[in-house]
């Protein structure tokens, strides 16, 4: 790293003043024009990129986010599993607010994503608690579970589902990307299964095998509440919190 900008923001972020290291690249683009950031943010690394993405989202605008490339936010974003945020809100926000920003395509910085190692992990996690609705749309073509469904597929076994993905005839929308345009988890999962079958193939496996083992824990959890309450005498009220 040598441009003397980047030495400025990285101290900064090195200080925890993420918003001054978010001015100084800023400065660069107001002294030398976007093309002159978009360069030097290939000499900036990821994990400070990642930081003054998670600091700068759709609610305070960056001209990072705008400006940073497919390649450069992939490297990034699949380091967003080392702040441990098990929720992945702020993952969704980091996502949402680059690749639907204004006059970006989707599709390249999907692409990039799941190109890079750990990306279709951090897909993965975007989607973690939309786990069963995935399944849902991947099987019906639909994301209402009392929704009409694509009646093409309800005959087919999961293995034909699967290899039907990379398949552009029989891979067809059954809902237009109209009607889920929302910008968000829904349009993101809808452009996987259609414009980029292969990632959303990883990405559905991924979330199966993670599904499959928290099985074990969840029948453990679900056996000791059994046991609980038949330890506690009939009528006898849960023990309320203190708090």
């Amino acid at each position: 790293m040598s441009h003397p900008v980047l030495v400025r923001a990285e101290k900064l972020i090195r200080v925890g003043d993420i918003v001054g290291a978010e001015a100084a690249l800023a400065s660069l683009v107001d002294s030398d024009g976007d093309g002159a950031l978009v360069v030097a943010l290939d000499d900036f690394a990821a994990k400070d990129l990642l930081a003054i993405l998670r600091d700068f989202d759709s609610s305070k605008e960056s001209v990072v986010s705008l400006l940073v490339l497919p390649e450069q936010f992939a490297r990034a974003i699949v380091l967003e599993r080392r702040y441990g945020d098990a929720s992945h809100e702020r993952l969704r926000a980091i996502v949402n607010s680059v690749i639907f920003r204004a006059d970006s395509d989707p599709g390249e910085f999907i692409e990039a994503i799941g190109a890079v190692d750990g990306g279709c992990d951090a897909l993965a996690d975007y989607l973690c608690d939309r786990g069963e609705i995935v399944e849902h749309f991947f099987k019906t073509g639909t994301f209402g579970f009392f929704d009409d469904i694509d009646e093409a597929a309800a005959d087919l076994n999961d293995d034909e589902r699967l290899d039907e993905l990379s398949d552009p005839e029989a891979n067809r929308p059954f809902l237009s990307h109209s009607e889920v345009s929302d910008q968000d988890w829904m349009e993101l999962t809808w452009l996987l299964r259609y414009e980029h079958p292969e990632i959303f193939r990883d990405v559905l496996l991924i979330l199966r095998a993670r599904a499959r083992a928290e099985e074990p824990q969840l029948a453990s959890d679900e056996t000791a509440n059994r046991a609980n309450e038949q330890r506690r005498p009939p009528g006898e009220p849960e023990e309320e919190s203190a708090l």
